[in-house]
């Protein structure tokens, strides 16, 4: 039988509402050494620092609600796009409810081009790369990734994970819920793009700047 034989009788069976195949097992690409907490926050922040991205290290979520206001006064905005998340709406708390703009399904790109900076949860942070992977429910909340110049990512420490291999499972498992929309986009630093003359430019195909408020 010919890979597309193969591809095609498959399809039929699930269309047919025979039992589904049951997933192949996941070969393991890189070994878990089940580093501490410490130990990985430590990695994840080298790891994205080394492109450019910052971190801060925030021991209450009170300590991230006054770094927030510090970055919207650096950034001299008050107005501030977030997905709406259970710990978005706790880090913009105390925020004027007007200074906090939560995507709708009516805004477009060009909506959303006055946005100075977007935050946005962490599902899970990948500690060997320094990565931010991001569940996106909607269009919305993908473009509020990567249209403002500064892309503010919030999560606690239980959240960080080894490598991408440590949470394949639960990726996958997310990703064939029928019931489940969207995507998950994964951030590693600033935008960076370079033309042939190696001149590196910075926020060209995303944000220009990234932030990253590790609670806990």
């Amino acid at each position: 039988m010919s890979s597309r034989d193969a591809i095609l009788s498959r399809i039929r069976t699930a269309l047919a509402g025979d039992p589904p195949v049951a997933r192949p097992s996941i070969p393991e690409v890189w070994p878990r050494t089940n580093p501490g907490i410490e130990e990985m926050a430590e990695r994840f922040t080298k790891e994205l620092r080394a492109v450019g991205g910052e971190v801060y290290r925030l021991t209450t979520m009170d300590d991230a609600r006054r770094k927030l206001a510090e970055l919207m006064e650096e950034l001299q905005s008050t107005l501030l796009g977030a997905i709406d998340r259970p710990i978005c709406r706790e880090l913009c708390g105390e925020l004027p409810p007007d200074h906090v703009a939560w995507p709708e399904p009516g805004w477009t790109p060009r909506t959303m081009s006055d946005l100075v900076a977007g935050l946005v949860p962490a599902d899970y942070l990948l500690a060997d790369t320094g990565s931010c992977l991001i569940a996106c429910g909607t269009h919305q909340e993908r473009i509020l990734c990567y249209l403002p110049p500064t892309c503010i990512v919030v999560a606690r420490t239980a959240q960080l994970v080894e490598h991408l291999p440590a949470v394949w499972e639960t990726i996958a498992s997310r990703s064939g819920d029928p019931n489940l929309r969207g995507e998950f986009v994964i951030v590693t630093g600033p935008s960076r793009t370079a033309d042939i003359e190696k001149i590196l430019i910075l926020g060209v195909h995303g944000p220009k700047r990234l932030v990253v408020l590790l609670v806990g």
